[in-house]
C-alpha cells in the first residue's frame, strides 16, 4: 500500500495558513485527511495502464506519491541494522487550477524526504522539505525532484539513483542510495548499492491496490528483491554492511476512505525466498465477523510470481503492545495465510522506533518466527500510523 503519509497534507495546510506549528493535536489527525475528496486530481483506478521507465518518474496530476525504501542489514560483526529512505511528493493544486506562469514562484508541488538508521537501542531520524513545479525535474536546477530516464530521486544531497546503463533493463534493478545527517554533532547515514535479484512486482489488480470496501486505492508497485552492500555510519562510526532491501512505489489522489485513520503495514523477507506484503487499514471494511478493518496483501514467490491476498486469505492479529512516545502500539503480531499453511509471529526486537518527524509515526525492523515452534522464518519492516 505504502503509504501516503498525510503529514504532507498537514504541511500544505500549515504553509498556506502561515502556521509554524505543523504538529497535529490529535495523534490520528495527521492521517484523516487522506480520506478527503480529491476533486480535480487524477484518480487511481483498476485498469490504469503502466509504462516504464515513465512510471518510475513523478505523476504530478495525482495528489500523492512516494519512493520508499527500507533495508534489513548486518554489519561485519553480524549485528543487525535497519535503514529507511523516503521521498514524498504532494500536489498543492489540481491540474486545472495551477497558474500558467513558470519559475521559482510557481511551485505547485511539495517534497519531503525522511531517512533513518537504527541499531539496537539507537534510532536516528532526519527529515527535509522542498517545493517545486509540475514541469520536468532538473537535477542541476531543482532542490528536489525525480527523473525517470535516467532514474534519479533526490532532495538536496540525499539521492537514490539508477546504476543501470542498458536501456533494456529496468531502471530500478540497480540503485545507488546516499544520505547523511547529523545528531548531537555526530554524523549518521549511508551509501548503499542495491542489486535486484527478481522482477518488479505489481500489487492488487495489475498494480491497482484497493484500500477500502468503497473502492478507492492507489497504483502500487514494489521491488522486494534487492541485495544490499555498502557502508552505514552511525554516531560518526562507519561500518560495512550487507543485507536485503524493499522499495515501494505508490501514487494516488484519495488513498483512504473518510472513516479510515491509520494502518499497520508489513514487508517481510522470508528465509525460504518468498516475500510477503500485508496491511491492515483500521476502518473501511465490510464489517461482519471480520470486523471493520480492511486487509490486503501480496504473496510473492522467489521468482516474482504474485498472488493477491484478500478477504479470508489473510489474518493480522495484535498479540502484545508497547508504550512508545506516549502511545500504545502493537509491536508483536500473529500473521496467518491459511491457503499457504503459514502461521507466523512478527515481532519488533526494539520497540522504540518512533519517527519524531513533522507528523510522527512508527517504523522499524521486525523478526519473523513460526508461531507454533518459534523457529526463525525471516526479517522485515513494520510501519504503523494514526496511533
Amino acid at each position: 500500500m505504502r503509504r501516503a503519509l498525510s503529514w504532507l497534507l498537514v504541511l500544505l495546510m500549515a504553509l498556506l495558513a502561515g502556521c509554524e506549528d505543523h504538529t497535529p493535536r490529535d495523534p490520528g489527525a495527521g492521517f484523516a485527511g487522506l480520506g478527503a475528496e480529491a476533486g480535480g486530481f487524477r484518480q487511481a483506478t483498476p485498469g490504469t495502464p503502466l509504462r516504464f521507465p515513465e512510471d518510475h518518474g513523478p505523476h504530478p496530476d495525482y495528489r500523492l506519491e512516494w519512493w520508499y525504501l527500507t533495508a534489513n542489514l548486518e554489519d561485519e560483526s553480524g549485528e543487525p541494522l535497519g535503514v529507511q529512505w523516503t521521498l514524498f511528493r504532494q500536489a498543492q493544486l489540481p491540474p486545472a487550477a495551477r497558474p500558467e506562469t513558470s519559475g521559482p514562484w510557481a511551485a505547485d508541488q511539495l517534497w519531503m524526504a525522511h531517512m533513518a538508521v537504527s541499531q539496537g537501542e539507537t534510532h536516528r531520524v532526519a527529515e527535509r522539505f522542498a517545493r517545486g513545479g509540475s514541469r520536468e525535474s532538473d537535477p542541476v536546477r531543482d532542490q528536489a525532484g525525480v527523473t525517470a530516464a535516467p532514474f534519479r530521486a533526490w532532495l538536496d544531497d540525499w539521492s537514490m539513483a539508477s546504476r543501470v546503463g542498458d536501456s533494456d533493463r529496468d531502471a530500478l534493478s540497480q540503485l545507488e542510495l546516499a544520505a547523511t545527517a547529523e545528531h548531537d554533532g555526530a554524523h549518521f547515514g549511508y551509501r548503499l548499492s542495491l542489486d535486484a535479484e527478481g522482477p518488479l512486482v505489481r500489487h492488487g489488480e495489475n498494480g491497482f491496490s484497493q484500500k477500502s470496501a468503497d473502492g478507492q486505492g492507489s497504483i502500487y508497485l514494489s521491488q522486494p528483491f534487492y541485495r544490499v552492500s555498502g557502508e552505514v555510519t552511525l554516531d560518526g562510526e562507519p561500518r560495512r554492511v550487507t543485507g536485503r532491501a524493499w522499495l515501494d512505489r505508490e501514487w494516488s489522489s484519495q488513498l483512504l476512505g473518510p472513516d479510515q485513520a491509520g494502518w499497520d503495514w508489513f514487508s517481510l523477507h522470508l528465509a525460504d525466498g518468498h516475500r510477503l506484503m500485508a496491511f491492515r487499514l483500521r476502518g473501511g471494511g465490510e464489517g461482519g465477523e471480520g470486523g471493520d478493518d480492511y486487509l490486503s496483501g501480496s504473496w510473492i514467490t522467489p521468482e516474482g510470481e504474485t498472488t493477491p491476498l484478500e478477504d479470508d486469505a489473510l489474518a493480522l492479529t495484535p498479540l502484545a503492545t508497547s508504550t512508545v512516545a506516549g502511545r500504545t502500539l502493537p509491536t508483536r503480531w500473529r500473521l496467518q495465510l491459511p491457503d499457504h499453511d503459514l502461521d507466523l509471529t512478527v515481532e519488533a526486537p526494539h520497540a522504540d522506533r518512533w519517527m519524531a518527524t513533522t507528523v510522527s509515526y512508527w517504523e522499524g525492523e521486525v523478526n519473523v518466527f513460526d508461531h507454533a515452534s518459534g523457529a526463525p522464518r525471516g526479517r522485515g519492516y513494520l510501519e504503523m500510523t494514526g496511533y
